[in-house]
């Protein structure tokens, strides 16, 4: 049954289609896949057997009946858990949060259900998405699947190394510098950031409001397409939700190939990126160009003030953001507590971990009163200027290609005590999110060491169909995507 763990979920439901597997059987196949390999892995925080095998009993039961919903009826799927799902744990990583059950599903989760999806369980991030190791989070450290001593990305990194290690065939995730490219790369999967308002972020506990995004994993551009076209769509619960033109994403890649312009951005080829990286990608390069791409030399000049923008608009919105855990409602509440200031300084100070307090002390600075002109202010500015290069940039082409990490997967510990390394570890990723673009990243090739290396493809708004069409003509020719981790 080990095929069964790396099929795609294309070729899963159409053995469910056929009938040769039932959804129950597969959802078994499953579960006990996660029972074996993930005591090594720790991509799940939890795992609702009972559920989830209800929900595969009632897949089945409306294929008998030719009732079936879409072509992931009946397919299991995990959840990062900072997602909201009725019923489930929602901790977003963190012991402030630690015994809370959401009470409602996020509109993403609400799709999955009209779809007949299998939810299987919730997995693990770094601590309220504020990470890009998986090493923040308040349970376990999550291992990338190639190496058990590398991290697997993140803050993503749970829904990446199950994806990876053949837990599940689907994941969700939610990007706000990187999130899901990044523990993409490191995993050696295929990782969608869609556009600012493509997917709605209702259910998503805010990290950063103007960056925030769900998005899909899977083990191929295909598969990206299948769960792509079940969560997206228009949401009046989600102010950001944006009215726009669906196409269906799983007839992309029928359409006929056609090859496009290829934007090659200098400022992500500079100091900073690992010569094997580099090497790789400009091995790729050289693949599209002869796939008769056009490829053209760009700039994106304020390309070296986006991790500072960033980490600037992010932990100010993060500051704001997080106020509301405060002990008082729905939060962990001291019981060191014995008046009402000790209830919120002793709860926060208890419940969240270090790099949160950094974060949060970092954004309560750039907002007070005397730094607000000289640093939030002033960054906001400067996105607007990132915003500009890249409308300009897409007038000449069509999509942009860079590399999607500097470097590949490293060893824990390795710049958990160095934020500014951990924060650099996002440099190709940042400027996309602060431009609300679609960025994504497959699989492109290996180190020397055997860790995956990603490419990543960056789009115009609402063009992630532009994208999964470019990527696949990539994948199509290159065996990466069928590579697999051995975790026995």
């Amino acid at each position: 049954m080990e095929e069964l763990f790396f099929k795609s979920a294309k070729e899963l439901s159409q053995m469910l289609a056929k009938k040769s597997i039932s959804s129950l059987e597969l959802t078994q196949i499953f579960i006990q896949r996660i029972q074996n390999v993930d005591s090594k892995v720790k991509a799940f925080l939890s795992l609702d057997e009972e559920k989830s095998l209800q929900q595969a009993k009632a897949s089945d039961e409306r294929r008998s009946k030719g009732q079936t919903l879409s072509p992931l009826d009946g397919i299991p799927i995990g959840m990062k858990d900072i997602i909201a799902e009725k019923g489930q744990s929602l901790t977003c990583g963190s012991k402030i949060l630690e015994h809370y059950i959401s009470p409602y599903d996020a509109t993403v989760t609400e799709h999955l259900h009209q779809a007949g999806a299998v939810l299987l369980g919730r997995l693990n991030l770094d601590e309220f998405a504020m990470g890009s190791s998986t090493e923040t989070s308040a349970y376990q450290k999550t291992c990338n699947p190639w190496n058990l001593e590398y991290v697997p990305g993140g803050s993503s990194g749970g829904s990446a190394a199950a994806v990876c290690s053949g837990e599940v065939p689907l994941a969700l995730g939610s990007d706000t510098g990187g999130s899901i490219r990044q523990p993409a790369a490191c995993c050696g999967i295929a990782g969608l950031k869609t556009t600012y308002g493509l997917v709605s972020r209702y259910g998503l506990p805010a990290l950063t409001s103007s960056t925030d995004q769900i998005g899909p994993f899977a083990h191929n551009v295909t598969d990206l397409g299948l769960l792509l076209k079940v969560i997206v769509g228009y949401d009046d619960r989600d102010s950001t939700s944006c009215e726009v033109e669906i196409p269906d994403y799983s007839q992309i890649l029928k359409d006929e190939y056609k090859p496009c312009r290829i934007g090659i951005p200098k400022e992500y080829f500079a100091e900073g990126i690992d010569v094997e990286v580099q090497q790789t990608i400009e091995t790729t390069i050289e693949f599209y160009r002869k796939s008769n791409y056009q490829i053209v030399d760009i700039s994106l000049p304020h390309t070296p003030y986006a991790i500072p923008v960033y980490y600037i608009v992010m932990t100010a919105e993060a500051s704001s953001n997080l106020a509301r855990y405060d002990g008082i409602r729905y939060t962990h509440r001291s019981s060191e507590a014995s008046n009402a200031m000790d209830v919120y300084f002793k709860s926060r100070q208890e419940g969240f971990g270090a790099e949160v307090k950094r974060r949060i002390m970092l954004g309560t600075y750039v907002l007070s009163s005397d730094h607000q002109d000289a640093y939030y202010v002033r960054a906001q500015k400067v996105r607007t200027r990132i915003c500009e290069d890249f409308a300009k940039a897409f007038q000449d082409v069509d999509v942009i290609l860079s590399p999607t990490a500097p470097t590949t997967a490293f060893k824990f510990g390795e710049k958990l005590n160095n934020p500014l390394q951990m924060y650099l570890s996002d440099v190709c990723t940042v400027a996309i999110s602060l431009a609300g673009l679609p960025g994504l990243s497959i699989p492109c090739g290996f180190s020397q060491a055997g860790l995956p290396i990603g490419l990543q493809l960056i789009g115009k708004a609402f063009h992630e169909h532009e994208l999964l069409s470019v990527a696949y003509q990539f994948e199509k020719a290159h065996d990466f995507a069928q590579r697999f981790p051995k975790l026995n």
